[in-house]
């Protein structure tokens, strides 16, 4: 049923922003970068504001019809974000992250450090809004893209903080490459999903 998930156009960039704002709430990497929940939402906000266009620059952005599910996911050779990208979101993400920016580099550090080089379709964000969990939404959002990389021959990764998404992307077809800790912060867990 992949064929019910649209590239987001720019009409509907606002709403996969909503989406992931709602989807990463409980986040465990970004619930130790802002640990206030209100805060939190807030800060979410402006951050997927940010981080949608950019990733859509670099890539695609996929929703469910209903909104129930978003993935942001960046070409291949565009993982690592460029200068003119780091100038275009730096001053939104500062003003995003304030005090709690020092805790936002660390995560950034790890994710940097850890994310392989070479040509790779990157699974930057996914989520699902909070009601509509556990009813298939991002296995299909996240299919509809690895289907993609598959008819292409290239190869898809992701990082993630959330241990309870692991069997969820290992059903996928991803495979655990290298974990590692945020120093004083949460695990993460870098996962491929080598060509078919």
């Amino acid at each position: 049923m992949t064929d019910m998930i649209l590239p987001a156009g720019p009409v509907e960039l606002a709403s996969v922003a909503e989406t992931l704002a709602q989807a990463f709430q409980t986040d465990p990497a970004l619930s130790w970068i802002l640990p206030d929940p209100d805060h939190r939402a807030r800060a979410l906000h402006s951050l997927f504001r940010t981080l949608v266009p950019a990733d859509v620059r670099a890539g695609i952005a996929l929703r469910s019809p209903g909104d129930e599910a978003a993935a942001l996911w960046r070409a291949p050779g565009q993982a690592h974000s460029g200068p003119v990208e780091f100038l275009r979101t730096v001053i939104p993400l500062v003003a995003t992250f304030g005090t709690a920016l020092p805790r936002g580099l660390k995560v950034q550090g790890g994710i940097d450090a850890h994310r392989p080089r070479g040509r790779f379709w990157y699974l930057h964000y996914v989520g699902v809004r909070p009601g509509h969990q556990g009813k298939g939404h991002g296995g299909r959002i996240i299919r509809a893209q690895t289907m993609v990389a598959d008819a292409d021959g290239l190869p898809c990764w992701l990082e993630t903080a959330t241990p309870e998404n692991v069997p969820l992307y290992e059903r996928l077809g991803f495979v655990t490459q290298v974990q590692w800790d945020v120093p004083g912060g949460p695990h993460f867990w870098g996962m491929m999903r080598p060509t078919p």
